[in-house]
C-alpha cells in the first residue's frame, strides 16, 4: 500500500493528481513480432535458405534438397502491479485518484514489455526440438564502443551486417538508442544536412528515419560502467508472445476494511528469432 497518497491531499496541494514524467507504456512492442501463447513455453519453428540443384544429366533421378528447420522457445514471465487506496484518503482528495493509479499501472506494464524485448536483443535465445539448447549473440553481430558514441560509422557498420546477411531490405529496421546516443548524432555532419537527411533532424529535434533505420529513443537500455548497449534490429528478426495481454481490475476489498484495491497482471515473454537480424551497437557515454 503506498504511504505517499497523504501528497495530494487538499490541504496541502492542487485539486489534482498528476503522473510524474515516466515512459508512457511500451516504446518496442510494435516494432517486433506479436504473438499469443497457451502454456508456459511455446515452441516457434523455423525453415533456412536451401540451394537450388543443377541437373546435369537428362532422365535421371531427382535430387532432393535437405530443408533445414529450426525453432525457438519463448517462455512466459508473469507480471503484476498492485497497489490500495484508502476510503478516508479519497474523502481527502478532491478528486478520486483510482484512474490516475490505473493509468500508472498501465504504463509499468508497458515498460515491463519493453525490457522483456530489450533482454531478448542481446541475451540468450533458446533452440533445438526441446529448446534446451543455448543460443548466444555472436561476436560477427556486435560493434564495439570504440570509445565513442553512435556515430555514422556505427551506423553504416550495422547496415553492411544486415545487408550481408541477405536480410530482406523490405523489412522493416529499427535502432534503440539513449537520449545520450541522439544527442550524439544530432551534432553530426551527416545528420544535420538535408543532403543526408530528408527528415531534417535538427528542425524536429529529433531523428525519425536515417539509413533505413527507425530510431526510437528508450531510457531503458542496459548501461554498464560508461558502456551503453544499444540494438538494431528487423521486425521479424524478435518475437513477443503474450499469454495474458496486461489487463486491470479495480475493486473494494472488504478485508482491507473496503478500500479500493488497484491490480494490473500480465504474462508475456520475448526471444531472438535469427541473430543475423540483430546487431548489438556498444556506446561510450
Amino acid at each position: 500500500m503506498s504511504s505517499q497518497i497523504t501528497t495530494a491531499f487538499v490541504n496541502q496541494y492542487r485539486d489534482n493528481v498528476a503522473l510524474l514524467s515516466q515512459q508512457k507504456g511500451s516504446k518496442l512492442r510494435g516494432t517486433v513480432r506479436n504473438e499469443t501463447q497457451q502454456g508456459e513455453f511455446e515452441f516457434f519453428d523455423q525453415i533456412g535458405a536451401s540451394s537450388a540443384q543443377r541437373v546435369t544429366n537428362r532422365h535421371g533421378d531427382t535430387t532432393y534438397a535437405n530443408t533445414p528447420h529450426s525453432r525457438r522457445r519463448v517462455g512466459l514471465v508473469d507480471y503484476d502491479w498492485a497497489d490500495l487506496i484508502d476510503k478516508p484518503d479519497k474523502v481527502r482528495t478532491l478528486n478520486d485518484p483510482t484512474n490516475a493509479y490505473a493509468l500508472s499501472a498501465a504504463y509499468a506494464m508497458g515498460r515491463a514489455q519493453d525490457d522483456e524485448i530489450i533482454a531478448a536483443l542481446g541475451g540468450t535465445a533458446y533452440t533445438g526440438q526441446a529448446g534446451g539448447t543455448s543460443v548466444a549473440l555472436p561476436s560477427s553481430q556486435k560493434i564495439s564502443h570504440s570509445s565513442a558514441s553512435l556515430n555514422i560509422t556505427k551506423l553504416l557498420s550495422t547496415k553492411e551486417i544486415l545487408d550481408g546477411a541477405d536480410v530482406d531490405p523490405d523489412l522493416p529496421r529499427y535502432i534503440a538508442l539513449g537520449v545520450k546516443q541522439m544527442t550524439s548524432l544530432l551534432q553530426t555532419t551527416e545528420i544535420k544536412s538535408a543532403d543526408y537527411n530528408t527528415v531534417k533532424a535538427l528542425v524536429k529535434g529529433e531523428i525519425d528515419t536515417f539509413m533505413g533505420f527507425k530510431f526510437i529513443t528508450i531510457n531503458r537500455l542496459p548501461l554498464s560502467s560508461t558502456t551503453r548497449l544499444c540494438y538494431a534490429w528487423v521486425q521479424d528478426g524478435v518475437l513477443l508472445s503474450t499469454g495474458i495481454e496486461p489487463v486491470g481490475r479495480i475493486d473494494e476489498l472488504p478485508g482491507k476494511r473496503y478500500s479500493t484495491q488497484v491490480y494490473y497482471c500480465g504474462s508475456f515473454g520475448a526471444t531472438r528469432m535469427e541473430e543475423a537480424k540483430v546487431v548489438e551497437i556498444a556506446c561510450t557515454e
